[in-house]
């Protein structure tokens, strides 16, 4: 999502828009799973050295609540809770008022090393529709970790689209390389498994959000009233790129791609 390659921004109108545009044409999409109202898509070739883009769609019998921040903010928030405080001194600091950085972690499958990203992520709520994005930056006080492994999300973002009746389809779309030296073609054969058991996860919790927000602080919706945010100012000045080909490929050539399946289907 980077401009140029090099230099890092906040997302605007354009990119938004483009990326809403993704999110509902199927002209180069490919169906790869279609059951229990989730359907997911891939863009690109399965057994290609570059990783594919993965988009997921389910419908939620609730209505999307845009900037009114019912489940227009659920099932993407509940992930990445910036409603709740952050659990060090800088995990999350922000740019603008609709955008932010932040460090997070990602467990995966044994015999998998785990993940961590550093990414700038903004949103933006248009009439009842709301969308986040976000795409990896480096930061000096968050360099890479000996117990993970640096993931780069190249694009990863989610719609919430009103559909006129009460209820509201959500989006995921993301193209994310994990790094270590997993083959690209594992890598985009179990993000195929990976994407379904993702998005029931985020159903789950987004049907449990509207509850769990009436008794956790529930006038406190700092991406509404952005007056709310207390997290610390970052400068985009201190922000780079990270680009995947500068992390250090870590041995992980052993796994075979059916102990990921199988490990992925127990997560």
């Amino acid at each position: 999502m980077s401009r140029g390659g090099e230099m890092v921004y906040i997302p605007d109108d354009s990119d938004f828009s483009s990326f809403r545009d993704q999110c509902e044409s199927l002209e180069g999409w490919h169906c790869r799973y279609n059951k229990a109202g989730v359907t997911v898509w891939s863009q690109g070739q399965e057994e290609s050295c570059t990783v594919q883009k993965i988009k997921v769609s389910r419908r939620f019998p609730a209505p999307a609540g845009g900037s009114r921040g019912s489940l227009g903010t659920g099932p993407t928030r509940t992930r990445t809770r910036p409603d709740s405080p952050p659990r060090a001194p800088w995990e999350q600091a922000r740019l603008t008022v609709n955008a932010d950085v932040g460090y997070y972690s990602w467990k995966c499958p044994s015999p998998l090393k785990n993940r961590d990203f550093v990414t700038l992520r903004s949103w933006l709520p248009l009439g009842n529709d709301y969308m986040i994005i976000n795409y990896s930056v480096k930061h000096p006080k968050y360099p890479p970790r000996k117990d993970f492994v640096r993931a780069v999300s190249l694009q990863t973002g989610y719609l919430i689209k009103a559909n006129g009746d009460g209820a509201c389809t959500l989006y995921y779309l993301t193209q994310v390389d994990p790094r270590g030296s997993l083959p690209k073609w594992v890598v985009n054969r179990v993000s195929q498994f990976v994407a379904p058991k993702a998005m029931k996860k985020i159903y789950k919790a987004g049907l449990k959000y509207p509850e769990w927000k009436r008794r956790h602080d529930p006038g406190y919706k700092p991406w509404v009233y952005p007056e709310q945010n207390t997290l610390p100012s970052v400068s985009l000045a201190e922000l780079s790129v990270q680009h995947a080909d500068s992390l250090e490929n870590i041995d992980e050539t052993g796994l075979s791609e059916e102990h990921l399946s199988t490990s992925d289907h127990e997560a």
